[in-house]
């Protein structure tokens, strides 16, 4: 079982490790303030989904500690390193407080996040050269994560089909007890 690590002391923001990063991995720093993510967030209380990058394959990104998202991933981001996946569970202090979010999140809401670190990278000025770089990373991010989605799709196929050919064996072998009959005949006197 992962272990979970109260990030702020009063478990208001819960980080679980779900995929570990390289250990040469890099974190955000005051260097490499700015992050690019890929997210889910729920409801903890229904489990209901408000928000993916998932659905359209996009990157989310922010710059720490401008207060530009919630409290929670400013905490959390922190501790992660590129390729790290973590369930952040944030209390509504963390998240988006007794205002919520209408209408998809309710006040005082606990959320769950499942956040990948996808880079984090230095502040970089905003002259055209610098644009078509950061978009030229950005649809290669989006490729690779397209080529990642149909080598799952792909694994999930061959699993399905491996488990229709499992299921087609016993149900072969299941028949073949059955129509051999050469045991006690049942119900007969």
């Amino acid at each position: 079982m992962a272990e979970t690590i109260d990030l702020t002391g009063d478990g208001g923001v819960m980080k679980t490790i779900v995929k570990r990063a390289k250990p040469e991995a890099i974190g955000p720093c005051d260097n490499l303030p700015l992050v690019d993510v890929h997210y889910e967030g729920t409801l903890a209380e229904t489990g209901e989904v408000f928000d993916t990058t998932h659905e359209d394959n996009t990157i989310f990104s922010f710059e720490i500690g401008k207060g530009s998202v919630i409290k929670a991933w400013d905490v959390a981001l922190r501790t992660m390193k590129v390729g790290e996946v973590a369930k952040i569970t944030c209390k509504s202090d963390y998240a988006y407080g007794t205002a919520g979010s209408p209408p998809e999140i309710p006040p005082n809401a606990t959320l769950i996040f499942e956040v990948e670190l996808v880079a984090c990278r230095p502040r970089k000025g905003s002259s055209v050269a610098s644009v078509s770089d950061e978009r030229a990373r950005l649809e290669e991010l989006k490729r690779q994560r397209e080529m990642a989605a149909a080598q799952k799709e792909e694994e999930k196929k061959k699993r399905e089909e491996a488990k229709a050919a499992a299921a087609a064996r016993i149900q072969a072998k299941m028949d073949a007890k059955k129509g051999g009959g050469k045991g006690k005949a049942k119900g007969g006197k």
